[in-house]
C-alpha cells in the first residue's frame, strides 16, 4: 500500500532530525578532540567582539584610511631615532628609502610607526607620521637591543603580542623592520587577490625556507589570528629562542597545515638582504639589512646601499651590490658598546 502524504511528510521530518542531530554530535565531538578548530571557533566569537575606540585603534584607523584595511607597520625604539653614524638615524634611513624608492612615497601615508618608550614616540609624533606607544608594563625597551640579547627577545615577543591584536581587530598587515629599505612598491609583487593567508621573507632562496620575520604580509582571518595565538603562547616554553626561530618550529611541526594556512615564500631577487643579495637592481624591491649585529654597522652598510640605488636609478645600469663590509665584521666586534 503506498504511503499517504502525511506519513511520507513525517518520515521526511524523521530523517531531517535525525541528520541534524548527528551532524551536531559530529561537530562537537570534532572541538572536543581538535584544539585547531576550537581555537578557530573562539575566534569566530572573538572577532563579533566591538573593540573600543583606544589610542591603538586610532593609529589603526587612520593609517588604513584607503589602502583596504592594510597598515604598513614598523618599530622603533630610542636606538632607531637617535644620530648613530654621520648624523643619521635608522629611522631617517627608513623613511628616505620611502622618498628615494618607486612608486613608494604615497605608502607613507599608511605606516603605523610602533615606538616602544618615549622618546621614539615624541620623535614620530614630530615627523608627523602614524604613531602608537606601546606598552611595555615596566619594561625597559629603550636602548639598543644587541641580536639575541635577552632584551632582544623580549622586544620580538611584545612585538608579537601587538601584532597578534592588530589581526584580531581585523586589520591586515605588512609588517616590517626598520632595517628595511624600500626601493619599489612591495604591494605590486604580492598577491593581493586574497589566496594567500601569509607571505614573508627568507634569508636565502637555497635549501629550505629560512625565513625572516623582518618583512612579511598577513591577511586577518580566523587561521591566522589562531597562528599567531599558538605563535605567541609558545614564548613560555621556547626560553632563550627568538620569536623567529620559534616560527619555523611551527611550520616544520606541520601547524600551518593544520590550520589550512597557504603560505607565500618571497623570492629573494626581489625582497633580498645582506645574507644573499639580489643580483638585479631592476627586479629588487626591499633590500634588508639581515645577517648583521648591530645598529652602528647596518645603517653604514645601509646608506651605501641607498647610493648604490640612487646611481641606478641614474644610469639603468645593473652593477653589484657595495660590500656589506661593517655587517660582515659586526660578528667579530668585540668591543661594540650597544647604544643606551
Amino acid at each position: 500500500m503506498p504511503l499517504s502524504n502525511n506519513s511520507s511528510g513525517n518520515l521526511v521530518v524523521a530523517v531531517a532530525l535525525l541528520f541534524a542531530g548527528a551532524l551536531y554530535i559530529c561537530f562537537s565531538s570534532r572541538l572536543i578532540s581538535d584544539p585547531v578548530s576550537g581555537l578557530q571557533h573562539n575566534f569566530n566569537i572573538l572577532r563579533t567582539i566591538k573593540f573600543p575606540v583606544d589610542d591603538l585603534e586610532v593609529a589603526l584607523d587612520s593609517a588604513a584610511i584607503g589602502n583596504n584595511k592594510t597598515v604598513i607597520i614598523t618599530m622603533v625604539n630610542k636606538a632607531y631615532v637617535e644620530e648613530v653614524v654621520g648624523g643619521r638615524t635608522m629611522l631617517d634611513l627608513f623613511l628616505e628609502s620611502f622618498w628615494e624608492g618607486e612608486g613608494t612615497m604615497p605608502l607613507l601615508d599608511h605606516l603605523m610607526v610602533v615606538a616602544a618608550d618615549q622618546t621614539a614616540y615624541d620623535r614620530c609624533r614630530f615627523r608627523r607620521l602614524h604613531c602608537y606607544k606601546m606598552e611595555t608594563e615596566g619594561i625597559d625597551l629603550e636602548g639598543e637591543k644587541v641580536y639575541m640579547s635577552d632584551d632582544f627577545i623580549e622586544m620580538m615577543w611584545r612585538r608579537t603580542r601587538l601584532l597578534l591584536e592588530v589581526l584580531r581587530r581585523g586589520y591586515h598587515l605588512l609588517f616590517t623592520d626598520t632595517d628595511v629599505m624600500w626601493l619599489r612598491n612591495p604591494f605590486s609583487r604580492l598577491s593581493n587577490n586574497g589566496t594567500l593567508d601569509m607571505q614573508i621573507s627568507v634569508d636565502s632562496g637555497i635549501g629550505g625556507h629560512l625565513i625572516n620575520t623582518g618583512f612579511y604580509h598577513v591577511r586577518s582571518n580566523n587561521r591566522t589570528i589562531s597562528l599567531f595565538q599558538k605563535w605567541y603562547d609558545m614564548r613560555l616554553n621556547s626560553t632563550g629562542m627568538k620569536e623567529q626561530d620559534v616560527l619555523k618550529n611551527l611550520l616544520d611541526s606541520g601547524l600551518f597545515n593544520q590550520l589550512c594556512l597557504t603560505v607565500g615564500f618571497l623570492n629573494t631577487t626581489h625582497f633580498s638582504g645582506f645574507c644573499q643579495d639580489s643580483p638585479d637592481m631592476g627586479a629588487v624591491t626591499t633590500v634588508h639589512a639581515n645577517c648583521c649585529r648591530h645598529i652602528s654597522a647596518k645603517v653604514f652598510d645601509l646608506t651605501l646601499v641607498l647610493h648604490d640605488w640612487k646611481r641606478y636609478k641614474a644610469s639603468h645600469v645593473n652593477t653589484i651590490w657595495s660590500p656589506h663590509a661593517k655587517c660582515w665584521g659586526s660578528w667579530n666586534d668585540t668591543q661594540y658598546t650597544p647604544k643606551t
